[in-house]
């Protein structure tokens, strides 16, 4: 077979939503585009599975709701998407020091909200507070949020358009200090807490700040950070972007493990097996460690993730002893083991080597919301899909399958503690997947979700910003090879931001369009 070499304006490493939203609005600007994918699909870990052989379920099987996404980006892509809101936030079941069970229901029902606080901290001052800290949250949100389609912005810029407080709480301090100094309540703290810790191994006081960072990038989406339900799974989501990005003219290939990225002063070389491309830049929307590898480079330790992810398909909701009713308990976000004293000693146990003792994590029904994900025979039953995302799992902790059977049945009894009947039997189908899963699946090294600690969505004041690159938030080492991934500055979740930036810095670069999208 002769070597054969495909010239080529952009080549993109790794086919997941950021490279198929790069490459849609490469396209457009009327680029030659190939997007290059290991797997046989395109989406990375946003995509559906039949994650059970034996039923018809199509499930979200890693990334599961879409927060951070922009409005405004989904608008100018085209794309044909259904996101449901959800009437519940979130339920965190407990039980009264008298042993009656109960739970704190966040709801859109504020009257019900209120008075669910009001029996678990016995007034008013707690609730009162939420409503403040998470005012103050949400106008931090509603200036960071317009600028995430735009040139990075620089952190005075938006630190003199924001409350000096919630600055300093959201931004400068370990945020443990804040939920500490507005929440006196341990579980609600913890719940407060959480947002910061989904694909983070952190203390809340860990003096780096990631936790904040997570935290931010929880709560900033369209400057409200809702959660909301893609309507037939991620794989509406990934379906939709791979036919804008087809449409757009933009070559996918599939089923093609690309093996060296090398760099010069006027292109880059990619190979892949005997296949070779000469692009003008690289977009790379593989993590960053998995870029130094391909490109021959040194590199600091690749990451670890921290999450456990459980997707289970159910004959239908179990019932809870505190009686509430399970299409409200499961309809958002269900907490088990996440007050702060259980966060802080899970993640304790885990740095030690440890796996937690008691599981903390969050368990969603997509469901509830969209059952479109059933095939015809189940969806007629009552069955339902509960998916659980576990915090501080890092690999160390979860060494063998044995260990990973062992964080499973530790997950089924922090569940069956709030539970009227045991889940066991209600269970059709179990998939449990660790970080080293994820990593052996979709080559995230570590497993890390969001390919490694994210980045403020904004640049220091001293950073320079010379180039498209830089100011957009991409830039390497080297001027033709981009980030696009997650491993971008405002990479991380599905959001289309690192593959939106990418492109906006490729256009500006070349001087055939603009991107800013403000």
């Amino acid at each position: 077979m002769s070597h054969t070499t495909d010239h080529r304006d952009v080549v993109i490493v790794g086919g997941g939503h950021n490279a198929l939203v790069a490459a849609t609005l490469l396209a457009r600007a009327g680029l030659a585009v190939t997007v290059l994918e290991r797997l046989e699909h395109v989406g990375g870990a946003a995509v559906s599975a039949r994650t059970f052989p034996d039923h018809d379920a199509r499930l979200s099987r890693y990334s599961y709701l879409v927060s951070l996404f922009p409005d405004r980006l989904v608008a100018e892509l085209g794309l044909r998407l259904e996101l449901r809101s959800r009437d519940t936030a979130s339920f965190t079941p407990y039980v009264h020091p008298d042993g009656t069970p109960d739970g704190l229901l966040v709801s859109a029902d504020p009257a019900a909200t209120a008075e669910s606080f009001r029996r678990l901290t016995g007034g008013s001052t707690e609730i009162s507070q939420w409503r403040d800290f998470y005012g103050d949250v949400e106008e931090l949100a509603a200036v960071v949020a317009p600028t995430l389609l735009r040139p990075l912005p620089r952190a005075s810029d938006l630190r003199d358009r924001t409350d000096p407080t919630t600055w300093s709480e959201v931004v400068e301090r370990p945020l443990g200090e804040a939920i500490e100094a507005r929440f006196a309540n341990d579980l609600v703290r913890g719940v407060v807490a959480t947002d910061a810790l989904i694909g983070t191994f952190a203390s809340l006081h860990e003096p780096s700040l990631v936790q904040n960072r997570c935290f931010l990038y929880h709560l900033v989406g369209n400057g409200t950070g809702e959660w909301r339900v893609p309507v037939g799974g991620m794989g509406a989501v990934t379906g939709e972007l791979e036919r804008v990005a087809r449409e757009a003219g933009a070559e996918i290939v599939t089923a093609t493990t690309v093996d060296t990225v090398r760099p010069d002063h006027d292109g880059v070389t990619v190979t892949a097996g005997r296949r070779t491309w000469r692009a003008g830049h690289v977009l790379s929307g593989v993590a960053p460690a998995a870029l130094a590898e391909l490109r021959g480079t040194p590199s600091a330790p690749p990451p670890e993730g921290s999450q456990l992810k459980v997707n289970l398909l159910l004959s239908r909701l179990p019932r809870l002893r505190s009686g509430i009713d399970p299409a409200i308990a499961f309809a958002g976000t269900l907490h088990l083991g996440e007050s702060l004293t259980e966060l802080e000693a899970a993640y304790a146990e885990a740095a030690s080597g440890h796996l937690p003792t008691r599981a903390s994590g969050e368990v969603y029904c997509h469901t509830l919301t969209d059952r479109s994900i059933l095939g015809p025979e189940l969806a007629a039953t009552e069955a339902q899909t509960l998916t659980y995302f576990g915090l501080h799992t890092p690999p160390s902790t979860l060494p063998d399958a044995a260990a990973a059977q062992e964080a499973y049945a530790r997950v089924v009894a922090a569940i069956d503690e709030h539970l009227a009947e045991p889940l066991t039997p209600l269970v059709l189908g179990v998939e449990v997947k660790t970080p080293s899963d994820v990593e052996a699946a979709l080559a995230m090294p570590g497993g890390h979700i969001f390919h490694g600690d994210l980045a403020w969505p904004w640049l220091d004041d001293d950073e320079t910003a010379d180039t498209p690159a830089e100011r957009w938030g991409v830039a390497t080492e080297h001027p033709r090879v981009l980030e696009c991934g997650s491993g971008a500055r405002r990479g991380g979740a599905v959001s289309g931001l690192g593959g939106h930036a990418a492109a906006a810095a490729i256009v500006e670069h070349l001087g055939i369009g603009d991107l800013d999208l403000s």
